[in-house]
């Protein structure tokens, strides 16, 4: 099947496409690796991006999700989307009969999974938060995307299908309201502009003020190639494939005694698991006087090679009057930099080339300094930390 020819197909000729799919071999598998977790990979990147790089403004405060949240954000985002469209598949399969159609479970998957469509792939707008609500206009079309689908699909009456489709759509936002609930749970505790036009070779950028933020838009199916894995885990639901994370008494052994010439005054780790990826932290205060930094290591476990797919979908260069921020990759590594011009704050994030990100925020601490205090820690030997074997 080819992908963006589908998409095409299933947008701008659905009444033609719909008895195509109804004929074609699928599984579940083909569905999910070569159509679904692509699509959601880039709608949650392009979540990702917004939150995380781009920002939001608000009453004139640039608001952006911490690095490492932002991916937790992402993953968890992900994995409930693709598990959310199985399950209203099996809602979907379970009404057939009410509606005087035939129950089919591979094609109420088939279904929902090619409605769904536009509504995923309205996900891109969540680049510029901005414009995110315009979302709502694309999963308007899925909704009249499954309208069309369904007498083809569960064999219902025509006539039968507009109330089949209502009773769906209710399913689909009582869903949609758990989806978030639970998504809130597994959460760990900017600036606005408009989009310019595409680029050469294949980028978007966004003009800011103040700077700019390139989105590579060939990068995107590289990420969701990579995010793949991550699909393959969420359909078999066992947490035991992930990727394990380092012992948090192991991260917490490469945090100094002191750190940019400040002792340290407390440390905290955390492990565990957020929808079945692996992942541990630990956490150290330095602080001397009225300067201070923040260090935090933390391995990201299973969603290592989903992590470096964004970092390289997007690059920033953006300067104020007051601040500068870049996040750009150098070699193996992500890196993202954030620093007031006075000197009075500074923060940097990298994202090692083995799944481990290192953040430190500064107080009283320029991004010189604090860029000093990461090379005195040992990057290259955080880097060639090595993962324990899966049991």
């Amino acid at each position: 099947m080819n992908l963006v020819q589908r998409v095409q197909d299933i947008l701008l000729r659905p009444k033609a496409t719909w008895p195509q799919i109804e004929r074609e071999p699928a599984s579940v598998g083909s569905l999910y690796t070569e159509y679904l977790v692509v699509l959601a990979a880039i709608s949650s990147i392009c979540s990702f991006i917004g939150l995380s790089i781009v920002g939001v403004g608000m009453m004139g405060v640039q608001i952006r999700m911490p690095f490492v949240s932002g991916l937790v954000n992402m993953v968890v985002g992900f994995v409930l989307t693709l598990g959310a469209v199985y399950v209203l598949a099996l809602i979907a399969d379970a009404l057939a009969p009410s509606f005087q159609g035939r129950r089919d479970p591979l094609a109420a998957l088939k279904l929902v999974a090619y409605a769904s469509t536009a509504g995923l792939l309205g996900g891109v707008f969540g680049i510029l938060p901005a414009l995110a609500p315009l979302g709502l206009l694309a999963a308007l079309y899925s909704a009249y995307l499954l309208y069309l689908g369904l007498p083809v699909m569960m064999k219902c009456p025509p006539e039968k299908s507009l109330a089949y489709t209502a009773v769906l759509i209710v399913c689909g936002i009582v869903l949609g309201v758990v989806v978030g609930t639970v998504a809130s749970l597994l959460m760990p505790g900017p600036r606005m502009g408009i989009a310019g036009a595409p680029a050469p070779g294949g980028n978007v950028t966004l003009n800011l003020p103040g700077g700019e933020v390139k989105i590579d838009t060939a990068k995107l199916e590289e990420a969701a190639r990579r995010m793949e894995e991550a699909g393959r885990r969420a359909q078999q639901a066992q947490a035991a494939a992930s990727d394990p994370a380092a012992a948090p008494a192991t991260l917490k052994g490469l945090l100094p005694a002191t750190l940019g010439g400040l002792p340290q005054v407390s440390v905290e780790t955390q492990g565990g698991q957020v929808a079945g990826f692996a992942g541990s932290a630990a956490r150290a205060r330095y602080e001397q006087g009225e300067q201070r930094i923040e260090l935090s290591i933390t391995d990201l476990g299973g969603v290592a090679g989903i992590a470096a797919a964004a970092f390289a979908a997007a690059t920033v260069e953006r300067e104020t009057a007051d601040r500068v921020e870049r996040s750009y990759r150098q070699g193996a590594r992500g890196i993202k930099e954030e620093a007031a011009k006075d000197g009075s704050h500074a923060e940097m994030t990298v994202l090692l080339a083995n799944g481990v990100a290192v953040e430190a925020r500064g107080e009283r601490t320029d991004l010189a300094g604090l860029k000093r205090a990461l090379e005195g820690l040992g990057l290259d030997r955080i880097e060639a930390l090595k993962r324990p074997e899966k049991s």
